[in-house]
């Protein structure tokens, strides 16, 4: 691919991907393009007309020639006026073939907001802005003769005082747009148009990084980033592995501080929508109004004003999740990715790319560095990367004291808490300090179950329990959103006999308020939504003192000086889970809670309640111990031929009829074994969970890299994806989570 076409004008031919969801679809398609067109680039958002439809679509190339004749190429309809950068198409193609999706899937990750919806930020509606000029005041002082309304705007832009300008809603009282331009001709006002957008409202969190000496370690960790991003440097990725509170973000403002005083921008990704606030207010703090945000959680026209910025130049470092990998920043220089151990850097949708190899592939065609940081990083990393290392805590003070509650045997307590628990928060109480408690399971109770007959609520559209919630007297399944009332009896047996069993964060938020009453409770969990997750965490750090509760979002990067109680329930459910990553979950979760507490002037203390107290997870974790546990991590996988030592590629089959999925799923699984290259394993197909109403069956492919298997993958869709296939659902998931 040439990228960029290299005389516009003399280029005849635009390489076409339409925007669509159809996997059969075979691009790019020739069209022929105007003279009007001249402008038109790789990047360019165009108007098709395709078959009988009209879609959008994506140069992606030019052609001084076609292999159909002139007279069958259509032209497009018209050209949008935004488009994306070319790297960023040839980005967006790189994902398709990795993650083995559609080109336009890939291509659409890095258009331009709203683009999908057939609107570009330059086509957005423009502000007018009015200004009254010399001859106006003039005019009104001589007693011109004016309209009614044109003197009651011209009075009102007089009086707003020489050389203010003012928006023209703020003038509708008085006169409407068609009466400003009339007075804009007659010389006797200046009107102004403006993109309208908006720039996003954000609420700070955390106490905003100021200049510090860094330390040597510190120092040390930049020097090397800041070398990376010289021409010919030999390493650019780097993993900087510190201990909670060691200070990586001074590293990560450092090195943005030395790209940005090359000319080149800065993009600072974190896990999830709820860390952006954090990570904005220090990179705000310290590069003011050159830092953009993006995320999912702003409205269109906050994402189309921020985007616009970013692409313009007029801001040069972008933060936000994952999708923020994608940002139209020139000359990029760092990639920063916090919390790099963090699955949500993993996308659920087609493409289901990883973004932290996203950010690696366009940093190695920019020329950029990266730096993964995380207090407990991957396995991958810790093998694979340059590792820069931050020991000790930035202040000094060691490591919290975690102590590991052991839950089977209590004495014939009852409850969710620990008496130890218990004790811990009553003195946290007494003491007016701040605690952070998470459990990793939402609503008021995951089961409702008759004490009589023994049903339970299950949802009908997905084989799951649906969950009860106490707000809006509820159930829901957490898979597919379905609702219902809580019943008053058992639809089985008539039984008024029906309860709750376990405890979620909804109920645990409710006997906390109760037993620590007046200390204030702050709720964290994805029920209560991404946009309000900066204003909960600004009011926690606000408070004099309170208990932060919520599932694994509460144990993500933040920074609370004040917290010195950390206390983490029912700790080995992840342990629970049929993945191979079970344990570098666990783990991680451990001691990445642990991590917020004792930052402050005082000891910080952490209590972990588990009904498997002696696995190698939680003892490691209790001890702080990242390097044991990598060692024998790293060393099972070696054994059992799990990445980071060998590739997995998951394919799922879903449908509303079972029969059908299974039998598809059996024969593109021979078609699969049939075509695949040797050291490919194929296993399956074997069934999985019912959701949202659709059966599903998946295949797992193991090889030593992915390639082979995603390439074979690839391969049987094209042979199938027309018949065989035929009113099913396919998705690929590389390296899934």
């Amino acid at each position: 691919m040439s990228g960029v076409a290299p005389n516009v004008a003399a280029v005849r031919i635009a390489k076409v991907e339409p925007l669509t969801s159809a996997r059969a679809l075979r691009g790019p398609f020739d069209y022929r393009l105007p003279e009007e067109m001249a402008q038109v680039e790789v990047g360019s958002v165009l108007r098709l007309p395709f078959g009988r439809r009209r879609v959008l679509g994506v140069v992606v190339d030019f052609a001084e020639r076609s292999e159909l004749p002139d007279s069958r190429l259509a032209e497009p309809i018209e050209a949008l006026e935004a488009g994306t950068p070319p790297e960023l198409v040839d980005l967006g193609l790189w994902v398709a073939r990795e993650y083995c999706s559609t080109p336009s899937r890939g291509i659409a990750l890095a258009l331009p907001p709203g683009t999908a919806a057939g609107r570009s930020e330059a086509r957005s509606r423009p502000r007018v802005f009015a200004t009254a000029t010399g001859a106006g005041r003039e005019a009104l002082g001589a007693g011109e003769r004016l309209g009614t309304r044109q003197r009651a705007a011209l009075e009102a832009l007089v009086e707003s005082g020489e050389g203010v300008e003012r928006a023209a809603a703020e003038l509708s009282e008085f006169a409407d747009t068609a009466s400003l331009r009339r007075l804009e001709r007659r010389g006797l006002i200046e009107l102004r148009e403006a993109t309208r957008s908006a720039r996003p409202v954000t609420i700070p969190v955390g106490e905003p990084a100021k200049p510090v000496v860094l330390s040597p370690a510190q120092r040390e960790a930049v020097d090397a980033i800041t070398a990376a991003l010289e021409p010919g440097a030999g390493t650019r990725e780097f993993l900087l592995h510190g201990v909670t509170g060691s200070g990586k973000t001074e590293v990560y403002l450092g090195a943005a501080a030395k790209a940005l005083a090359q000319g080149r921008s800065v993009i600072a990704l974190v896990p999830e929508i709820g860390l952006a606030p954090q990570t904005l207010t220090r990179f705000r703090a310290r590069f003011g109004d050159e830092v953009a945000v993006l995320h999912s959680a702003l409205t269109e026209r906050e994402r189309r004003g921020e985007w616009a910025r970013l692409r313009s130049g007029e801001a040069r470092v972008c933060v936000g999740p994952r999708s923020a990998v994608f940002a139209p920043v020139s000359d990029l220089g760092l990639i920063v990715v916090d919390e790099e151990h963090d699955p949500s850097y993993k996308q659920e949708g087609d493409p289901r790319y990883d973004a932290r190899a996203v950010a690696s592939e366009r940093a190695r065609v920019a020329g950029a560095a990266v730096v993964f940081g995380s207090a407990t990083p991957r396995p991958k990393s810790w093998r694979e990367l340059a590792r820069l290392e931050l020991g000790e805590r930035v202040d000094g003070r060691r490591l919290p004291e975690v102590e590991v509650l052991d839950m089977r045997d209590r004495g014939g307590q009852a409850g969710p808490l620990h008496s130890r628990t218990r004790s811990a928060l009553a003195e946290l109480r007494a003491g007016g300090g701040k605690g952070i408690v998470m459990l990793n399971r939402r609503g008021w109770s995951p089961y409702l179950s008759c004490e009589a007959c023994g049903w339970a609520a299950g949802c009908p559209q997905c084989d799951v329990s649906l969950v009860v919630h106490r707000a809006g007297s509820k159930l829901s399944c957490h898979h597919c959103a379905r609702s219902e009332p809580i019943p008053a009896s058992c639809p089985d047996c008539g039984s008024i006999a029906i309860g709750t069993r376990g405890v979620g964060t909804e109920r645990l938020e409710a006997d906390l308020a109760r037993e620590l009453d007046p200390m204030p409770i702050f709720r964290l969990d994805s029920d209560t939504s991404a946009a309000g997750h900066g204003q909960i965490l600004h009011a926690f750090q606000e408070a004099p003192t309170g208990v932060l509760l919520g599932t694994q979002m509460v144990g993500k990067g933040h920074d609370f000086a004040d917290v010195v109680l950390s206390v983490i329930l029912d700790a080995d459910s992840t342990l629970r889970f049929p993945d191979f990553r079970a344990e570098e979950r666990t783990f991680a979760m451990i001691a990445q809670l642990a991590g917020r507490s004792g930052r402050g002037a005082l000891d910080g203390r952490v209590l972990v309640q588990t009904r498997t107290p002696g696995a190698e997870a939680v003892q490691r974790a209790a001890n702080h111990d990242v390097n044991g546990f990598l060692a024998g991590e790293l060393e099972r996988r070696r054994e059992l031929r799990y990445p980071p030592f060998g590739s997995l590629v998951r394919v799922e089959i879903a449908g509303a009829d079972g029969v059908t999925v299974a039998r598809a799923a059996e024969g593109f699984s021979a078609r699969l074994r049939a075509g695949l290259a040797g050291g490919v394993e194929v296993l399956g197909p074997a069934p999985r969970l019912r959701v949202r109403g659709r059966h599903r069956s998946q295949l797992l492919l193991r090889a030593g890299e992915p390639g082979p298997a995603v390439d074979g993958v690839r391969a049987a869709l094209d042979g199938a994806v027309g018949a065989e296939l035929r009113g099913l659902a396919v998705s690929v998931d590389v390296d899934p989570q």
